[in-house]
């Protein structure tokens, strides 16, 4: 996975580990970008960032079509930014609250977040609202810190 920056102290790993939000860039039939802000896990010492997403959404249905991605993060202040681009990987949505689609987003829950107050409840929701996990493979990450 390449890194890159002119400014050889900013390591924009870093930032997209400690950020909260990002813009998920995916691509629309018409090969235009669909751009949708999205909570992403960064898993940095497996090279994956993860997204929880909902079937039939504009991005869901970009990625099934076209599974590459690129996520976008910025610092607080605005001043520093990292991208990262990948392959793409879909799992779900599940329809039982103890298989394997749903165990995927408790196993993203618990590394982005920690533990739920109520798994049967979260469970529960990750069917009915139909939620997906995806998983994009970093191939490529870039950034700057422009101050």
């Amino acid at each position: 996975m390449t890194a890159t920056s002119s400014n050889p102290s900013f390591d924009p790993h870093e930032l997209l580990a400690e950020a909260g939000l990002g813009v998920l860039a995916t691509i629309k039939a018409s090969g235009i970008p669909q751009l949708s802000p999205v909570t992403p896990f960064y898993d940095r010492s497996a090279g994956v960032i993860y997204v929880s997403m909902t079937e039939g959404r504009a991005k869901t249905v970009n990625l099934r079509r076209d599974p590459r991605a690129a996520l976008e993060v910025t610092s607080p202040d605005g001043w520093a930014w990292a991208t990262a681009e990948g392959p793409v990987t879909l799992t779900g949505p599940g329809t039982d609250p103890h298989g394997p689609e749903v165990e995927a987003l408790v196993d993203y829950y618990r590394s982005a977040a920690g533990e739920h107050p109520d798994w049967d409840e979260y469970r529960s929701v990750m069917v009915s609202d139909r939620r997906v996990l995806m998983k994009l493979t970093v191939e490529r990450v870039y950034g700057e810190k422009l101050r």
